[in-house]
């Protein structure tokens, strides 16, 4: 049974371009309710954290230093199907490959710096919530 929450990050990319009121207004325009949301910024150690799965993987260190780079919006979104509905919304990572109107194909200027975040199950997206936010930040 699909869920009805996920997360997202807008990544430093676009926070730096000044794109966190298009992305939240693609959001809204998705039906997505924003239940939880804040500007924060990563120590290296907590993007490692956060990317842990990625860890053996070449572009483990540049993904650890991009994401810890600047500050990021994250949020927790709901509405029914949300993992889905917001891996549609967001695009391919490539946003050469992303359908046109999605936020990546709008916001993202390559396949590493691709303006958002978003969980990819149910399952991460609970883990993911709860790494960046407290029960009680979440309404």
């Amino acid at each position: 049974m699909a869920g009805n929450r996920t997360f997202t990050m807008i990544k430093p990319d676009a926070v730096k371009a000044g794109h966190i009121g298009g992305i939240l207004a693609k959001i809204n325009e998705g039906g997505f309710r924003i239940v939880a949301m804040k500007l924060t910024k990563l120590s290296p150690e907590k993007a490692g954290e956060f990317y842990d799965i990625h860890r053996e993987r070449s572009f483990f260190g540049e993904l650890v230093e991009f994401m810890s780079s600047g500050p990021i919006v994250a949020a927790i979104l709901e509405k029914d199907n949300a993992v889905e509905d917001f891996r549609t919304l967001i695009g391919a990572t490539d946003p050469a490959k992303a359908a046109p109107g999605t936020i990546r194909a709008l916001y993202a200027t390559s396949i590493g710096e691709n303006a958002v975040h978003g969980s990819d199950s149910d399952e991460n997206a609970a883990i993911e919530s709860a790494f960046h936010f407290a029960v009680t930040e979440m309404y």
